[in-house]
C-alpha cells in the first residue's frame, strides 16, 4: 500500500470522461439561482442554508468568504451575493461532519486516491487531528497537546528562519495582524502568502510606477467610466458580482472591450437574476470589442496599442495624449516613446495574434475616452513577463491621464476575500522599514529585518533541508503552489506540518514527519470569547475596511477562532519571550484594533469607524492624483516585450478554473459556461491545432511540459475542441499544475507563470 512518503501529490485521473456539450454565450439567469440554492440547501439545509445566504455581504452580517469583489457603499441588495458566494458559504455551512471514526477509517494513502471535490464533500472538520511519525491514520489530539507539539518543534530549529508560515488569503485582518506578530516575534520574516501566486505581479509593477501596490477605482466609478478594460479575467466565473457593475456601466453608456484567449460567456452577455427579464432569459450585452489574444501575447498587444496612440497623437497633437497631464504628474515620457517606436507592428501581430486593424481601432477608442478603467486579474499576473505587462497597462492609462478622476483609473481585480487585507497587515516577506519600526515600537521588541521567503522560496527551502517547520493559516498549499511534485517532496522533508482548516484537502495527505490538522471556525459562524461575541474584519479589492460577524452555531463546539488559534501558538511558543498579552488580545478584538490603529496608517479611530454601516476607506493617494512615489511622480517605464517562440508541436497552456471552482475549492465537477459536465481533466484546443496533430475531439492525451530541459508529464486529458487561438491551449487547476516548473516564474514578482507553460501532447497509452 502507498505509504504518505511516496504520494506525488497529484490529482487522481477521473475514472470515467466528462461530457462535452456547447459553451453558454451569456451567464447567470436563472440557472444560476436555481444551482445556487441546490448547493445551499442541498448541504447547509433550507433553514441555515436560507439564512446563512441572507447574512451574506449585509452591514449587519458577514463578509463573503468567496472573492473580494467590493459591496455597494450605498442600497445594498437584500440578495448581496452572487452563485459563487452562494456556493463558498454552502460549502462552509455543510452539516456533514467528519472526525475520528472518519479517520480511523480511511487512512492518508486511500484519501489520496480520492479527488479533490470528493474530500470537500465529507465535510467539516470537528476537531484537532495529528498523523504520528510513521503513522498511517490521522487521530485526536486535545488542542493544548497540539499547540506544545508546534512549539516543541519551533523551539527545538537551529534558527527561526527554518520555519515558514504561510497565508491564505481568507483570513481575517485580526488573525494576520495577530499572525504576523507572533511570527515577528518569533524572529522570522519568512511569511509567504497566497499573494505571492496571484497579484503579487501587480504590486510589483504599481508599487514603483504610482506609489502604491492597489487599485486606485472605487465601485461607483465604474457607472461614470466611458471605456472599461477587461484583460486577462473571466468576471463570470471568477467574481461574478463585478458583471452587476458592468452592466450598470453599459447601461450608462460605457464601451467595453475584452481582451482574453479563450470567448468567455460573462463577457458576452450578463443576465442579471437579480432583475425579472434577466430571470425570464433576457441579458445585456457587454463586450462591444473582444480580442481573443493569444496566451502570452498580452504585453505586444499593450504595447501595439502605445504605438497606435503615439500615430494618433503624431497626426493631431493632443488628441491621444494627455500632455498636460503627463507634463505634471508624470517622469520618463520620452524614454517610453522612443522604445515604441522602435518596437515594429509585424513583432506586435506576430506575438499577439490581433490584426493592426484591430488594434488601431482599439487605439481610436481608447483616444476618443476621457474616462477610462483597466481591470485584470490572472491572466496578466501569473506570465514571465507579468511585471512588465501591467506596467505598460499602467504607461496606457498614464498616456491618457486616466489615473485619479472620477470614472478612470486602474484596478486589479482580488481573487480570494481579503488578500488584500492580510497584505495590509503585514502579512509580507519582505516588510517596511517604517512598518517594522511602528510594529516594534508598539510591541517593545525588536522585529528581524532580513527578508524572508516567499512561496516559490519556501517551497525551494524545504526540499534543500533549509526549513523543516511548515504552518499554514488557511488555504490548500499543495494545490495553489505550482510543480506538484516538487511541492509534495518538499513537504514531506519537513518534520512537521500544521494546516489550519475548515475541510479536508489535498495539502493534509502530504504530511511532514509529523502533521497536524487544526480546525477553525468558519467565517459564517458566531465567534464568542470571553468578552463576549466577537467580530473581524476584512478589506476589498478597493481598500473598504468592514466587520464581518458570523451568526450561525459553530459546526463543533471544539472548532476556534483563527485569531485564537494564533494566540494559544504564540503563548505555547513564546512564553515568557513574548510583549504581548496574547489572552487579553482575544478576549476582545477590539484591542486587536486599538494596536492596529497604532501601528498602521489609515486606520485611526479603526472601531468607530469600521462600525459605521459599510466601514470606511483607506488611504489611497494616487486615487486623487497624489502619487505617492519617493518624488511625488508617476513614473513610465520601458519594459521590453518577449519574443515567444515555439518549436514544432509546441503549444502554450494556461490554468484556469472551472465554474464549479474557487480557487483550488472545488464545488462540483461541471463548468457549464464551457460546456464541460461530470468531470475536470480536460485540454481546450483550437480545431486546427487539433487536426495538424492527427487527434480529433474526444481523444485522450498526456500533457507533456517543456522548461529548460526538463519535462513533465500529467496523464489522461480529454481534447476538447474550442474558440482559442492558434498554439494557445487551456486546462484547469490543480489538475495542471504538476507541468507548472518550480523555477518558471515571473521576473521580479517570482510569481509562478501558471498562465504561460510551453507544452506538447501524446497520445495516453
Amino acid at each position: 500500500m502507498t505509504t504518505p512518503a511516496q504520494y506525488d501529490g497529484s490529482c487522481p485521473p477521473e475514472p470515467d470522461a466528462p461530457s462535452v456539450g456547447h459553451p453558454k454565450e451569456a451567464a447567470a439567469g436563472f440557472t444560476a439561482v436555481v444551482k445556487s440554492m441546490a448547493h445551499v440547501w442541498g448541504e447547509a439545509g433550507l433553514f441555515r442554508g436560507t439564512r446563512a445566504l441572507m447574512l451574506l455581504n449585509q452591514s449587519a452580517g458577514y463578509d463573503c468568504p468567496s472573492c473580494a469583489w467590493p459591496d455597494p457603499d450605498h442600497d445594498r441588495s437584500s440578495t448581496e451575493f452572487c452563485e459563487n458566494g452562494a456556493k463558498a458559504v454552502a460549502w462552509e455551512t455543510d452539516t456533514r461532519k467528519i472526525g475520528r471514526e472518519f479517520f480511523a477509517k480511511w487512512s492518508v494513502a486511500e484519501l489520496a486516491k480520492q479527488s479533490d471535490y470528493w474530500h470537500g464533500q465529507q465535510g467539516r472538520l470537528v476537531e484537532p487531528l495529528v498523523l504520528r511519525p510513521g503513522g498511517m491514520h490521522y487521530e485526536p489530539i486535545s488542542w493544548d497537546e497540539a499547540f506544545k507539539l508546534v512549539a516543541d518543534e519551533l523551539n527545538a530549529l537551529a534558527s527561526p528562519n527554518e520555519a515558514l508560515f504561510y497565508t491564505s488569503g481568507r483570513a481575517s485582518n485580526e488573525a494576520a495582524f495577530l499572525y504576523q506578530l507572533f511570527v515577528r516575534q518569533f524572529g522570522t520574516n519568512n511569511l509567504p502568502d497566497c499573494s505571492n501566486m496571484c497579484h503579487e505581479s501587480s504590486g510589483s509593477a504599481l508599487g514603483p510606477t504610482i506609489g502604491i501596490g492597489k487599485g486606485t477605482v472605487k465601485l461607483d466609478d465604474f457607472e461614470k467610466a466611458q471605456l472599461i478594460l477587461i484583460l486577462g479575467q473571466n468576471p463570470g466565473t471568477n467574481h461574478p458580482r463585478m458583471l452587476t457593475a458592468l452592466q450598470k456601466a453599459k447601461r450608462a453608456g460605457c464601451q467595453i472591450v475584452a481582451v482574453n484567449p479563450l470567448a468567455e460567456a460573462g463577457l458576452l452577455e450578463f443576465r442579471n437574476p437579480q432583475e425579472v427579464r434577466g430571470m425570464l432569459g433576457f441579458g445585456t450585452p457587454l463586450a462591444d470589442v473582444y480580442l481573443k489574444v493569444q496566451v502570452g501575447g498580452d504585453a505586444a498587444l499593450l504595447q501595439g496599442i502605445i504605438k497606435a496612440l503615439f500615430a494618433l497623437d503624431a497626426a493631431k497633437p493632443g488628441s491621444a495624449i494627455d500632455r498636460a497631464f503627463v507634463a505634471e504628474y508624470t517622469e520618463g515620457f520620452h524614454a517610453v516613446q522612443a522604445a515604441i517606436e522602435a518596437v515594429t507592428w509585424e513583432f506586435v501581430t506576430e506575438q499577439s495574434g490581433i490584426s493592426r486593424e484591430q488594434i488601431e481601432d482599439l487605439a481610436r477608442r481608447v483616444a476618443s475616452s476621457e474616462r477610462i478603467i483597466s481591470c485584470w486579474a490572472m491572466g496578466l499576473t501569473q506570465n514571465p513577463n507579468a511585471v512588465g505587462t501591467i506596467r505598460d497597462l499602467v504607461n496606457l492609462m498614464l498616456l491618457r491621464g486616466a489615473i485619479g478622476k472620477p470614472g478612470a483609473g486602474l484596478c486589479p481585480v482580488r481573487g480570494h476575500s481579503n488578500v488584500q487585507g492580510d497584505r495590509t497587515m503585514g502579512i509580507y516577506e519582505k516588510p517596511s522599514a517604517a512598518f517594522l519600526d511602528s510594529l516594534g515600537q508598539e510591541f517593545g521588541f525588536n522585529p528581524p529585518r532580513e527578508h524572508g521567503f516567499d512561496t516559490v522560496d519556501a517551497i525551494r527551502a524545504m526540499r534543500d533541508g533549509k526549513a523543516k517547520v511548515f504552518f499554514a493559516l488557511g488555504g490548500n498549499f499543495l494545490s495553489a503552489t505550482p510543480d506538484t511534485a516538487a511541492t509534495a517532496a518538499a513537504l514531506q522533508n519537513c518534520r512537521l506540518t500544521a494546516h489550519v482548516s475548515i475541510k479536508l484537502n489535498r495539502s493534509h495527505l502530504v504530511p511532514g514527519r509529523t502533521a497536524l490538522i487544526l480546525p477553525c471556525l468558519g467565517r459564517t459562524e458566531l465567534d464568542r470569547q470571553a468578552g463576549g461575541v466577537q467580530f473581524v474584519t476584512t478589506e476589498n479589492s478597493m481598500g473598504v475596511v468592514q466587520k464581518s460577524e458570523g451568526k450561525l452555531t459553530p459546526a463543533s463546539p471544539q472548532l476556534l477562532s483563527e485569531p485564537a488559534i494564533v494566540a494559544r501558538l504564540a503563548s505555547a511558543t513564546l512564553g515568557a519571550r513574548t510583549t504581548v498579552l496574547w489572552n487579553a488580545l482575544i478576549a476582545d478584538y477590539d484591542r486587536i484594533r486599538m494596536h492596529i490603529a497604532r501601528v498602521i496608517p489609515g486606520f485611526q479611530n479603526y472601531n468607530q469607524r469600521v462600525r459605521q454601516p459599510g466601514g470606511f476607506y483607506l488611504p489611497n493617494g494616487p486615487r486623487d492624483r497624489q502619487f505617492t512615489t519617493p518624488d511625488g511622480k508617476a513614473h513610465f517605464t520601458t519594459n521590453p516585450a518577449p519574443t515567444n517562440r515555439l518549436e514544432p508541436g509546441q503549444l502554450v497552456m494556461m490554468t484556469i478554473r472551472t465554474h464549479d471552482q474557487f480557487n483550488t475549492t472545488v464545488y462540483g465537477l461541471d463548468d457549464r459556461y464551457r460546456g464541460i459536465s461530470q468531470g475536470r481533466r480536460v485540454v481546450f484546443m483550437n480545431a486546427e491545432d487539433i487536426r495538424e496533430r492527427g487527434l480529433k475531439a474526444g481523444d485522450v492525451v498526456d500533457l507533456v511540459s517543456h522548461f529548460r530541459g526538463e519535462t513533465r508529464t500529467a496523464p489522461r486529458f480529454i481534447v476538447v475542441e474550442y474558440d482559442i487561438p492558434r498554439r494557445s491551449a487551456a486546462t484547469y487547476f490543480p489538475e495542471a499544475n504538476v507541468l507548472v516548473p518550480l523555477d518558471s516564474v515571473a521576473e521580479i514578482s517570482n510569481t509562478p507563470t501558471s498562465k504561460y507553460i510551453v507544452i506538447t501532447m501524446q497520445r495516453s497509452a
